[in-house]
Parts: structure tokens; sequence; C-alpha cells
């Protein structure tokens, strides 16, 4: 039976960029929509931008507790 596969930390490093820029992109997205008044789709874009912003938190403390 084998062990765990440790976690390659330049790939999580890689992620968490694009997820940073990903949500970036998101919130234009939804910045544009909010401007142009269209609230469904710029509601639906910042909940979108929440639950990018919440994963790349988790993704951040991930590659922090893999450096300890």
């Amino acid at each position: 039976m084998m062990g765990p596969v440790p976690v390659d930390n330049a790939e999580l490093s890689s992620l968490s960029s694009l997820l940073a820029e990903l949500t970036k992109r998101v919130t234009t997205l939804a910045d544009r929509a909010a401007g142009e008044q269209d609230e469904d789709a710029s509601v639906e874009l910042y909940g979108v931008e929440r639950a990018l912003t919440g994963a790349s938190r988790r993704l951040d403390r991930l590659v922090r507790d893999q450096q300890r």
C-alpha cells in the first residue's frame, strides 16, 4: 500500500496565480455588468467572485501550510 503523494508546491503556486487572474477577470465583468445596469448578471458574477476569492484563500493557506 502506498503512502500519501506529496503536493507539488510549484503547481499549487501556479494554480493560485491563475485563480487570482481569473478572479480579476470575473470582477471586471461584474463591474461592467453593474455599470450597464444588468443586475442579474452582476449579482451572479459577484457571487462567482466571492466563491473564487474563498477558493483562493483556501489554496493560499494550503501553499503556506505546505511550506512549513
